[in-house]
């Protein structure tokens, strides 16, 4: 069974927008799209930047190192030069509050 966490209030994160969390010693990217909020590892996996400092575009998230983009649904790669998906995170939304249940870190 899925270990969540609270991770932002659902207020906090505007449609269309990103932000950031610390959950288990790891930083979580919260994504609130029109197809719903999504979580995941918030460093790129080809140079290590942080993707909150990118773009969201509907449910693709663009590096901003390298313009790399993966989908923020499933954490597949959409763009070169990143190759290895990102890790993704059950969510779930109560009373308000985005929570987080972590996958294990498939990172090298």
């Amino acid at each position: 069974m899925p270990q969540f966490e609270a991770a932002l209030k659902l207020a906090e994160v505007p449609l269309g927008g990103m932000r950031t969390c610390l959950i288990g010693g790891r930083e979580i990217l919260i994504c609130h799209t029109r197809e719903g909020v999504f979580a995941l590892d918030n460093i790129c996996t080809h140079a290590h930047a942080r993707l909150c400092e990118g773009r969201l575009r509907a449910t693709r998230v663009v590096c901003p190192l390298h313009g790399g983009s993966f989908d923020i649904r499933d954490g597949r790669v959409l763009a070169p030069p990143a190759e290895v998906p990102l890790p993704t995170h059950a969510v779930r939304i109560v009373e308000g509050t985005i929570e987080v249940a972590l996958t294990r870190s498939t990172a090298p």
